[in-house]
């Protein structure tokens, strides 16, 4: 803090004047020693011997005025980092002063007592929890302190090893052994990049040094922030170094003895990618890319994938490029939303048939799945769309088939890619019989979190106040939809007459290489309620056949999927082993309407009838829905949600994520006990089994007056007040007609 960083400019200019010397030493040397090779006066073999000589000489002055330019270069950029850290530090303890701390000259933080009155002090003396709160601050500040010291400590490091560099020979064919620089750079981190990836190179051989990590640790640390630093390391390496380097650190942090440090370094790399990409017309990004094109697809060593086979067929089998290089990117975040598409694209290059790719090129021998191997992004493009989606307007952009459908990404994913990248075997006798292709347990984990993304514009899990979504949103949604249930992104319309496509959402998602879409597209029914609710009353701009395509009003836009289509999707995300999805769907549905049936004008007996048939069309059908899901929660946690708030309650025990935020006045109006609410589905699932599918539901239409004599109290309306009656009465015969559309659409029917 004492130190006069002024000097080091001064410095700086006189290694300025220091190469202005040399310069004038080069013209003399050209004129007076070099030249008289090039005069008539000296002939013969010696002459050409001389020249030689006289050549080296002359470059190395011009060497050495480069090295000394770069020296002073490197000077200058020692004192900008040096004045600016000095200064956070100086702001740290300055601001620590003010929040009431002492800071002494080694930087030990204390706290002020001096400042105290004498009725504060006897308070600290005497209270506990002050005291705690002291030292918690005491120790926040010494946090700040201390970061910013070792924050100086690791800039001067970096100005060493720039100072160690810059005067190797950087040339050793250049005629001299230990010569001047003539490849100099006044650049600090060109020196701390190159360092750092002869360290890589070191760790990748496993001889690297104690010194050498703790190095490589300061490094990553020092130029965390620092674009052109990691850029030049990343070059230094180049892709396929990179992918080296990064599964050694795989093997290493998953099998070594010591994988900590090198956890950590995975950690620094990927966000060393994430940082060196962000900029994605720089020329570092252009060349990048172009060498993972190619190292993407070559195959490389790595334990986890050459450990799974043993003996047979494949032993040794090795990972490809693109499989490593996502499987660091998801130690990172931060990523750029052009490099991630970009990502997206190269890798489905590779894959995809249509464009000369191998679909097979993932496939290993094993299981990459759970705690053990799920590391290991042996799908690539599945990997990235996980990554992809904590960034939904890319993820939107990503899937958005455009308003001509020129982007045919979704339908890619959803019905054209093979998704089975695990080669199957089968010892018959002293023989490997192949199999066909099958999926791991996680098979299309990062497509579901990435059509959650990019569906609502929310992060996967995270719910959103009820409205209607963005163009490009409601057409993710809306292709979504029809291609998981017809298998084409216009529904029904188009189809061959002779050839009706039939819908089939709700096996589809029954499928186990499914399970992993049925939560996040959940949570994006949910998030469609409005829309939902719309298209199962009729109300929907392409009615309850829908359209073949998404409705587009800038962010007013809907989806126009059939009413059908819609309730083969609810039964499909309901397809496991608890009741959360339907009930996340149910809950955001009710909440929706009770929000519309608070907020409305109901002035007589007609309105009420139009506005209830609705409402009891909808809950019908999800009442139908619930009824084939087999609602067999025990009744012990239904005695456990009693007197809990209905809205976003799960009877296992908790609030249900992503269901969408309504009003106060809304959730006050489905907060009913959850066994009342089980009782109209449960009911259903009574018919549903003695296929009594026109009998009807006392249950529910039970709930149904419950729930308009409640939503009368809110509105302080008499209990006898023949708006109620009729609407629940309306309810009641919509019910029945919704039951019937979703037992249509499920084919329950016998």
């Amino acid at each position: 803090m004492t130190t006069d960083l002024g000097t080091l400019t001064k410095a700086a200019t006189s290694w300025d004047g220091t190469a202005k010397k040399l310069h004038g030493q080069e013209v003399a040397y050209k004129r007076d020693v070099h030249g008289i090779t090039t005069g008539t006066g000296w002939q013969g073999v010696s002459v050409v011997a001389a020249n030689q000589q006289f050549d080296i000489t002359l470059r190395e002055f011009q060497f050495a005025q480069a090295e000394a330019k770069a020296i002073a270069a490197l000077l200058r950029d020692a004192h900008t980092q040096y004045v600016d850290l000095k200064r956070k530090l100086k702001d740290a303890r300055d601001e620590a002063i003010q929040a009431g701390m002492k800071v002494s000259d080694q930087g030990v933080v204390t706290y002020d007592y001096e400042k105290l009155t004498e009725s504060e002090r006897n308070a600290l003396h005497h209270d506990p929890d002050y005291q705690q709160s002291v030292q918690k601050a005491v120790g926040s500040w010494q946090d700040r302190v201390d970061r910013a010291v070792h924050a100086v400590d690791d800039a001067d490091k970096g100005v060493e090893v720039a100072f160690k560099g810059v005067v190797l020979d950087s040339d050793i064919t250049d005629g001299t052994m230990n010569g001047f620089n003539g490849k100099a750079s006044g650049d600090i981190e060109k020196y701390e990049a190159d360092e750092l990836a002869d360290i890589a190179t070191h760790i990748n051989s496993g001889d690297a040094t104690p010194q050498e990590i703790k190095e490589a640790q300061r490094a990553f640390r020092d130029n965390a922030k620092n674009e052109k630093f990691q850029q030049m390391f990343l070059a230094g390496l180049g892709a396929s170094g990179t992918i080296k380097f990064t599964n050694k650190l795989s093997d290493l942090s998953h099998g070594g003895k010591d994988k900590g440090p090198y956890s950590a370094f995975q950690d620094d790399l990927a966000n060393s990618l994430a940082l060196a990409t962000s900029d994605t017309d720089s020329a570092f990004y252009k060349k990048f890319r172009s060498d993972l094109q190619k190292a993407g697809v070559q195959k490389f060593d790595l334990d986890v994938v050459a450990d799974k086979i043993a003996v047979g067929a494949e032993q040794g089998q090795q990972a490809r490029g693109y499989q490593s290089l996502v499987t660091l990117m998801e130690q990172g975040d931060g990523y750029s939303g052009q490099f991630l598409k970009d990502m997206a694209t190269d890798i489905r290059a590779a894959e995809d048939k249509g464009q000369g790719g191998n679909p097979d090129i993932w496939d290993l021998r094993g299981d990459f799945s759970g705690k053990e191997d799920g590391w290991f992004a042996n799908d690539p493009l599945d990997g990235v769309l996980g990554i992809m989606s904590k960034d939904p307007a890319t993820t939107t952009s990503y899937l958005d088939p455009g308003t001509e459908g020129k982007n045919d990404n979704l339908e890619y994913l959803l019905k054209d890619r093979d998704w089975n990248h695990v080669n199957d075997y089968e010892w018959i006798r002293d023989y490997e019989a192949v199999q066909d292709d099958t999926f791991d347990k996680d098979v299309r984990t990062g497509l579901g979190l990435a059509l959650s993304a990019g569906t609502t514009g929310n992060l996967p899990g995270e719910g959103d106040e009820l409205g209607r979504h963005t163009a490009a949103q409601a057409r993710v949604m809306h292709d979504t939809i029809n291609l998981i249930d017809y298998g084409d992104a216009d529904g029904t319309y188009g189809e061959d007459p002779k050839h009706p496509r039939v819908g089939k959402a709700d096996e589809v998602l029954a499928q186990d290489d499914y399970a992993a879409l049925r939560d996040p597209l959940s949570q994006a029914l949910a998030d469609y309620s409005p829309d939902a609710v719309d298209i199962i009353n009729g109300e929907a701009p392409g009615g309850r056949a829908g359209r073949g395509d998404a409705h587009g009003d800038g962010d007013d836009s809907q989806i126009q999927n059939s009413r059908s289509s819609l309730v083969r999707m609810i039964r499909g995300v309901s397809e496991a082993d608890d009741t959360t999805n339907f009930e996340r769907v149910y809950q955001a549905q009710q909440g929706y309407m009770a929000e519309e049936w608070m907020e409305k004008d109901i002035p007589n007996v007609t309105v009420a009838e139009n506005e209830a048939r609705k409402y009891g069309e909808v809950i019908g059908a999800l009442n139908a829905v619930g009824g084939d899901v087999k609602m067999d929660i025990h009744d012990a946690k239904t005695d456990d949600a009693a007197g809990v708030r209905f809205y976003g309650y799960h009877a296992g025990g908790g609030l249900i994520t992503g269901i969408p935020v309504v009003g106060d006045a809304a959730q006050r109006l489905v907060d009913i006990e959850l066994n009342e609410w089980l009782t109209g589905i449960q009911a259903e699932e009574g018919a549903l089994s003695k296929e009594e599918l026109n009998r009807g539901n006392a249950k529910a239409q039970d709930n149904l007056d419950a729930y308009f004599r409640s939503w009368g109290e809110k509105r302080h309306m008499d209990e006898d007040d023949p708006i109620i009656e009729a609407a629940a009465g309306e309810a009641q015969q919509s019910y029945m007609g919704g039951r019937q559309v979703a037992y249509e659409a499920l084919r329950s029917r016998t």
